[in-house]
């Protein structure tokens, strides 16, 4: 058996208490979560102590134990990357391949600090949207789309990430500009590429996820996300700890997290276009 830690901001939050069963049975019993480190107590629910007691996973004192104690790494805090560079450094200067959970960080230059100290210590490192290993949205996969309209529900503050992380994914993450066009209730944003093509997004409340897209041939086509994507991505993720190999490029989580960052900038300014720095490379 190889050993994951949990690093989090408070251990009470959905993904601490989902994943743990789902690796294990993902990796037939091959990966087991074994320890964890809470920052602070959750504001509601369990303590950090109830948490770990009643999850079988022995709690630590610091980061530092945790990191030491075992095989793979998980940052989690999934609704406060706010925290993320503060909870994943020692975890990026181990060398052991780390998982950070989405949004992957604040802003664009917060995702390249990360990236790089992964990099300058030989870290395997990625994160993602559960969202992007959705089983229907490989229909839209290696296409050439001229346009592509994305739709979910949620806040801008924390789902952004997965549709963004869907429209970088089918449509590249080259996109030049980006622009305001939702409502208050419905905040909506438009991404344009060098050659003209566009994606957009917009959070609508009760919507599931679901793409509509345009080939450049004129072929139409859709998807909605029914099946259980997040099964698909902790198999991606039992696989990234195995291989070391990240299953996303650092490019792409960069890009997302600048697509983010600017679209936020672009709300306080709708309908005008806002400039977006290149990610290509990165």
């Amino acid at each position: 058996m190889q050993t994951i830690g949990f690093i989090d901001y408070y251990l009470d939050e959905w993904h601490a208490n989902k994943y743990p069963q789902w690796i294990e049975a993902a990796s037939g019993g091959e990966l087991k979560v074994t320890c964890a480190y809470g920052m602070v107590d959750a504001p509601s629910g369990r303590t950090n102590a109830a948490w770990a007691s009643e999850m079988g996973i022995e709690l630590l004192g610091s980061i530092e134990e945790v990191v030491a104690r075992c095989d793979y790494l998980i940052v989690l805090s999934p609704d406060h990357p706010q925290y993320h560079e503060e909870l994943a450094r020692l975890p990026l200067q181990s060398g052991k391949p780390t998982y950070v959970d989405k949004t992957f960080a604040p802003d664009r230059a917060i995702a390249l600090r990360l990236f790089e100290l992964a990099r300058q210590h030989g870290t395997p490192l990625f994160s993602s949207s559960a969202l992007r290993f959705a089983a229907e949205y490989e229909a839209a996969a290696g296409k050439r789309l001229d346009t592509l309209v994305s739709r979910g529900p949620g806040r801008y503050g924390n789902y952004a990430v997965h549709q963004l992380e869907s429209i970088a994914m089918l449509m590249g993450t080259d996109a030049s500009r980006i622009m305001a066009v939702g409502t208050q209730q419905a905040p909506s944003l438009l991404l344009q590429y060098p050659d003209g093509r566009q994606a957009s997004m917009t959070h609508m409340a009760g919507s599931p996820f679901a793409l509509a897209w345009l080939e450049d041939g004129g072929q139409a086509g859709e998807a909605v996300a029914e099946g259980d994507f997040f099964a698909s991505f902790i198999a991606n993720l039992v696989q990234f700890f195995r291989t070391g190999q990240p299953p996303v490029a650092p490019s792409v989580t960069v890009a997302v997290m600048t697509y983010i960052e600017y679209g936020a900038k672009a709300m306080q300014t709708p309908y005008q276009w806002v400039d977006l720095p290149a990610v290509q490379g990165e």
